[in-house]
């Protein structure tokens, strides 16, 4: 082992895209495996690597991390970028729910039959303008501070610039009734372990396409 955090999915965003970008900002380098078959899967299963039978699996510090929360709490704690007492962390958790809803129903979108696909649009728009960015748009405005909690950098921090990337996949505008979201995305995007994590050549994955879908389903979905 070479000590790095050893990440184990499929070669694609899904839910461990959020993994990928908490190491990222944390300035950590970490390896990966991709699973393309189900053979492979069924194999981590049998050899006990996955906990409730689920990727996304990450190894470090001698564990076998599994649950997509667990291991970003784990990381965000380990990486001093979950607040510094309690009240934060709660804070923090709070913000990360909210983009976690919100990123949850872009990562289904690419599953969506092309008759369910504008309809689902029309609602990730939605949501975003009406629900989820006016919370993130009042309280940076409201304490004035460069961050979502505590003035610091924070797990919260990097999963709204997430969001915010992929809803403006979908509708390049979407800021356009929000500049504090707007100096928020370009302030963290110059944090200098996000930049490097944004530039060609990185380990972000692109916007799933018709061959990570269907790597996806004919590896979880049995004959």
């Amino acid at each position: 082992m070479s000590g790095k955090p050893k990440l184990t999915y499929f070669n694609g965003r899904g839910r461990m895209e959020s993994i990928r970008w908490l190491l990222a900002a944390a300035g950590v380098e970490f390896e990966e495996a991709f699973v393309e078959t189900r053979e492979q899967y069924l194999k981590l299963i049998k050899d006990g690597y996955l906990l409730f039978d689920q990727l996304p699996l990450v190894e470090m510090d001698g564990l076998k991390l599994v649950q997509t929360k667990a291991i970003l709490n784990y990381i965000a704690g380990k990486y001093n970028l979950h607040g510094k007492d309690l009240k934060e962390r709660a804070q923090i958790d709070m913000y990360v729910e909210g983009t976690m809803d919100l990123m949850g129903m872009i990562l289904m979108y690419p599953f969506s039959t092309p008759e369910q696909k504008e309809k689902q649009l029309a609602s990730i728009i939605e949501k975003a303008t009406t629900r989820y960015f006016p919370v993130y748009e009042k309280a940076l405005k409201q304490h004035g501070q460069e961050f979502l909690v505590g003035g610091c950098f924070s797990w919260a921090d990097v999963q709204l610039l997430e969001a915010i990337l992929m809803v403006e996949e979908k509708k390049a505008d979407v800021l356009a009734a929000f500049p504090q979201l707007q100096a928020f995305k370009a302030r963290t995007s110059n944090v200098p372990t996000i930049k490097k994590f944004m530039q060609a050549g990185s380990q972000r994955k692109p916007s799933p396409g018709d061959a990570y879908v269907a790597t996806v389903l004919k590896v979880l979905m049995s004959d």
